[in-house]
Order: C-alpha cells, then structure tokens, then sequence
C-alpha cells in the first residue's frame, strides 16, 4: 500500500538522499557525483535538531534519518558540553 503524499510536503522544502525502499537514484550519475540531482530529491518534511524526516515522492515511503550520527543529544544521557 503506497501512502499519500504528506501534506506538510513542499517542493521547495527537499533532501538530497538516496531512498531506503526504491532506490530509485541507483544508475544515476548525477547523484553518483553527489551534485543536486532534479530528479532524484526527497521531500524535507520536518526535523528534530540533527534528525530529519523525509518522503520519497516515487514511492511514498517515510523515514528518519540522523545526520549526525553518534553525536549524542542533549537529554540521551551523554556527556554534557
């Protein structure tokens, strides 16, 4: 079952990243380059600090992704700046 389209979407709010589902910038050497592909984007829709929350628009799919990896948050108990 596809999911519709978010309605916090916005094109001109997007992300660079490839899609954990479709994968649909496999072959292409645009993203290979990691230049800004117009066909290969996600739709930004929200974030949390360095957590954001996107949307394919080929498949629908939503997720999270950290984009600071093992960098704790404040309040994840870790060490304190």
């Amino acid at each position: 079952m596809r999911l519709p389209i978010d309605p916090q979407a916005d094109p001109a709010r997007r992300a660079w990243v490839a899609c954990p589902v479709c994968d649909d910038a496999r072959h292409c050497a645009t993203c290979a380059d990691r230049r800004n592909c117009g066909d290969h984007w996600r739709y930004l829709i929200s974030n949390n600090g360095p957590i954001v929350h996107l949307q394919c628009p080929r498949c629908t799919h939503m997720w999270s992704w950290n984009t600071r990896p093992g960098v704790p948050r404040p309040g994840d108990g870790g060490p304190c700046p």
